[in-house]
């Protein structure tokens, strides 16, 4: 069964377009013969013939050394270089592509347009150092269109050149975007979690400095912050920039609870730090939460007021994480045959949690029992929430 090659249709467009060009051209020479305006050129018919004979790089050379390139042919050289590229044939897409760059004639927009696609073809291959290039030299030779800007900040951050992302932001991007100033706040946040791997502090510092600078609502940069003063023993300090994020995201006070417990430990503040967590679980709940202060309230109270607290959220918000903690507490406390009951129970509701995302991207769905701030599956920042619902919610 014969299927139809979209670019063979293409291709059978071309002359059309070459046409126009050619007749718009020479409208001016009325000597011209008419058999000159109207043949179609004996090279198109053998492109043609190579295209129906599956031989489609002797047509597409046939197509760059015979085609003229000018204002009405360059938009079906664009066409057909992205019709490639679509496919996943790159070194076709790169040669048409590069054929247009090479002419010396081509108008400066038209130029732009082509070497904005070549760059496509290059990230598409995988050739990220010849992809920036091509977008550092659009930018340079045509810095008011901004193309590219987006394409290289792309490759910046799959080679995590976070610098110069910043760069390219701060030269190209809009300051009042505040989308673009998350994304920027989000790339001083990596150099800063770099500094803190190699324990340069202040470097660290400076650069969730500048992140709270172009996003004042980061809670990433709240919890660097906080993990900083933290390591210096500043336990106040770490404080503030933990709670902090109470006011930025109650969405992601789950992820400083350990270290808000691990402060006021530390401060040897029990009595303010039960009182702290249960009035973070009145304002926003919250299972990790729950848990947490279970936990604690064990340690000093005992198990009956940790499974009093639990009992009693339940009711309202039921959880798998929080049923399984209530068995755990109370293991210890019945008959050896409901033990083996409650334990076979136990094993049950664990296998369901750890087959559960913990965390989930409110773009593209990608689930992950770790928080990516940059999601691998959309690639945008930020999406990556803490998963809600009965079975593992945060």
């Amino acid at each position: 069964m014969w299927f139809f090659d979209p670019t063979l249709l293409l291709f059978l467009l071309l002359p059309v377009a070459a046409f126009s060009g050619w007749v718009i051209g020479r409208r001016h020479d009325a000597n011209l013969e008419k058999s000159q305006r109207t043949n179609l050129p004996v090279e198109y018919l053998q492109g043609l013939n190579f295209f129906l004979n599956e031989q489609p790089d002797k047509a597409i050379d046939l197509l760059i050394q015979t085609l003229e390139v000018n204002k009405e042919t360059v938009e079906t050289h664009l066409a057909l270089g992205s019709l490639f590229r679509r496919r996943g044939e790159v070194d076709r897409a790169i040669r048409i592509h590069q054929n247009l760059i090479a002419r010396p004639m081509l108008p400066p927009d038209l130029r732009a347009q082509a070497m904005y696609e070549l760059g496509q073809d290059y990230m598409r291959a995988g050739l990220l150092d010849r992809a920036e290039d091509i977008f550092k030299e659009l930018l340079k030779a045509f810095p008011k269109k901004k193309l590219g800007v987006n394409e290289l900040l792309d490759v910046y951050q799959q080679e995590r050149e976070w610098q110069k992302a910043i760069n390219i932001a701060q030269t190209y991007l809009s300051h009042s975007d505040k989308q673009q100033q998350k994304m920027v706040a989000h790339y001083c946040c990596e150099l800063a979690e770099a500094a803190m791997k190699d324990n340069l502090t202040e470097e660290a510092a400076k650069y969730v400095k500048q992140a709270l600078a172009h996003d004042a609502s980061s809670v990433r940069a709240s919890m660097l912050r906080g993990d900083i003063a933290r390591q210096a023993k500043k336990y106040t300090d770490a404080l503030q920039s933990y709670q902090n994020i109470e006011n930025q995201n109650p969405e992601y006070v789950s992820e400083v609870i350990e270290p808000i417990i691990q402060c006021y430990q530390a401060l040897q503040q029990p009595t303010e730090m039960l009182e702290y967590l249960r009035g973070l679980l009145h304002r926003h709940g919250g299972v990790t939460l729950l848990l947490n202060l279970a936990e604690q309230l064990q340690k000093i109270e005992g198990d009956a007021s940790a499974a009093a607290l639990i009992e009693m959220e339940l009711q309202q918000h039921p959880s798998l994480r929080g049923l399984n903690k209530l068995i755990d507490l109370h293991l210890g406390h019945v008959k050896e045959e409901v033990r083996k009951q409650l334990s076979v129970l136990k094993a049950v509701i664990t296998q369901i949690i750890e087959k559960r995302p913990t965390y989930q991207c409110q773009n593209c769905g990608f689930g992950s029992r770790v928080l990516y701030w940059h999601c691998p599956g959309c690639h945008n920042w930020n999406t990556l929430k803490p998963a809600q619902g009965i079975e593992g919610g945060r």
